[in-house]
């Protein structure tokens, strides 16, 4: 029996293509909003397998932009996204496979520190938010729960890898579900 990820009752595939479209909208337009502000930076990726810690999956894709010079920071950003796998600990506890809708930005964080796994002796690594990484409160919306978030976890999403203790690329992390590789576009 073949599964296959829905969004809705759409399947999850049918989001790369906004996701596209986002990302070449955001480095056509990189080529003059963005350089007239001179510190906003947008981003695009589209992450299939995000885990690591005991239990749990996510599929997310999405993009946006942020701003470094603004007080305190700025971002606006979402996308889609999907427990594969019943997640079982933390931030995203009881989001069951199959359950998700989409993912929005609360806050813009400075930096943050994190584990890919969990594991007590993985030692905690430190990201920034900066060109090529950004740093991000986020809210998670099952269907049925309107726009009244279910879950609230950090995320990083990067160009680069953020996990080299760890093999393969590991370029976006959620928080208490763990690291995945990723299509990665950033761009000012």
């Amino acid at each position: 029996m073949i599964r296959m990820r829905t969004f809705g009752r759409l399947p999850l595939g049918w989001l790369r293509l906004p996701v596209a479209a986002t990302v070449l909208l955001i480095a056509s337009l990189g080529s003059s909003t963005a350089l007239a502000a001179g510190s906003t930076v947008g981003f695009g990726f589209d992450a299939p397998d995000v885990s690591g810690f005991p239990t749990g999956s996510v599929a997310l894709t999405g993009g946006g932009a942020f701003n470094l010079n603004a007080t305190a920071g700025s971002v606006h950003a979402g996308g889609g996204f999907s427990c594969t796998h019943d997640v079982g600990q933390a931030f995203l506890a009881g989001c069951l496979q199959g359950e998700g809708v989409r993912w929005d930005t609360a806050a813009l964080l400075a930096s943050t520190t994190y584990k890919c796994t969990g594991a007590a002796g993985e030692a905690l690594k430190p990201a920034t938010t900066g060109h090529d990484t950004v740093v991000i409160q986020a809210d998670f919306y099952r269907a049925g729960d309107a726009n009244d978030e279910s879950f609230s976890a950090q995320m990083i999403v990067s160009s680069r890898d953020i996990a080299d203790d760890i093999q393969g690329t590991q370029n976006v992390w959620v928080q208490g579900v763990g690291c995945g590789a990723a299509i990665v576009h950033f761009g000012a």
